[in-house]
């Protein structure tokens, strides 16, 4: 522990309050439901983020979302498996690729 204490460099181990965030939830159905995610080791976690901009440049400007407290958040996802709680997350998937058409793929050759 360290015994000076600098108000604006926290641990990271501590956890501070989000505040409200912005949480995505999956369209089309009825009820509100909440997106949930993995981390790369495969772990559940619920997804908030601190704005708007952020959530849409992550997941699309169609991506619909809701306003929860962390405490919310928390409270909705641990029944559902996620103890885990990211906030403002990046994600680094490749872009996707259109498939070539079959007819524009090279033919295959034989070496010699």
């Amino acid at each position: 522990m360290c015994l000076i204490q600098y108000a604006d460099d926290p641990e990271p181990e501590e956890r501070s309050p989000a505040g409200p965030l912005y949480v995505p939830v999956r369209p089309g159905t009825p009820q509100v439901v909440l997106r949930m995610f993995r981390t790369p080791l495969g772990w559940r976690t619920a997804v908030g983020f601190t704005c708007p901009e952020r959530l849409a440049a992550t997941l699309g400007a169609g991506q619909p979302w809701i306003r929860l407290s962390e405490a919310a958040l928390r409270a909705v996802a641990a029944p559902l498996g996620a103890h885990l709680l990211t906030v403002d997350p990046t994600f680094s998937a490749p872009a996707v690729t259109p498939v070539p058409d079959e007819a524009a793929a090279p033919t295959a050759v034989r070496a010699p």
